[in-house]
């Protein structure tokens, strides 16, 4: 197994990407952890947009994410709404000043530039091939999974056609399946390689 040669790849372009995002963060007056909770706040579902899920997705502090979420709320592109079932849970919502701000820099241009330059057979196996990097280290390492709704184990489709979440039994939307959700647990078929 070549896992320096591996590690060298990912290293390199993590920092080509965070090079690209520093650049356009700059420019909208955010550092790249203000971009990063921003584009995770924008993909993630209302289970996931909250402070504590915010921490786990970035690997961080409450206490520095709880700045993060200060500068973002103080520079008006995100803004907190109180749970309507339990009083003690915020949820976070991207204005559409931060919305725009997401449109307008994730994925960075350095990426956008790459990627057009790629067959759709080459862009599938590139994606593929991250898929299950990124799925070998969240399991080598016990981290959630932060996937896509519609690809969970609780993830149910009635028989009429609606969804439903089988750990909370709410109803789901169509929208609801495609945002990433912190209680995601991969099928326990899911074949990985």
């Amino acid at each position: 197994m070549n896992t320096e040669a591996i590690y060298e790849y990912l290293e390199r372009i993590a920092n080509l990407i965070r090079t690209d995002v520093r650049k356009t963060g700059i420019g909208s007056g955010l550092q790249p952890i203000h971009l990063e909770a921003l584009h995770y706040l924008s993909r993630c579902n209302r289970y996931s947009n909250t402070p504590i899920a915010v921490a786990e997705f970035l690997g961080l502090t409450k206490g520095t994410v709880s700045q993060t979420l200060g500068v973002l709320e103080a520079n008006g592109l995100i803004e907190k709404q109180t749970d309507t079932r339990d009083r003690r849970v915020v949820h976070l919502n991207l204005t559409p000043l931060g919305e725009q701000v997401i449109a307008e820099s994730i994925p960075p241009q350095v990426i956008r530039s790459a990627m057009t330059a790629l067959s759709p057979s080459e862009d599938e196996a590139v994606i593929e091939a991250l898929r299950l990097i990124l799925r070998r280290l969240q399991q080598a390492n016990g981290l959630k999974s932060f996937a896509a709704c519609k690809t969970c184990r609780h993830h149910l489709i009635e028989q009429d056609g609606a969804r439903r979440c089988g750990l909370t039994s709410e109803s789901l939307t169509d929208i609801d399946a495609e945002k990433i959700c912190r209680e995601h647990e991969p099928p326990s078929k899911l074949k990985l390689g």
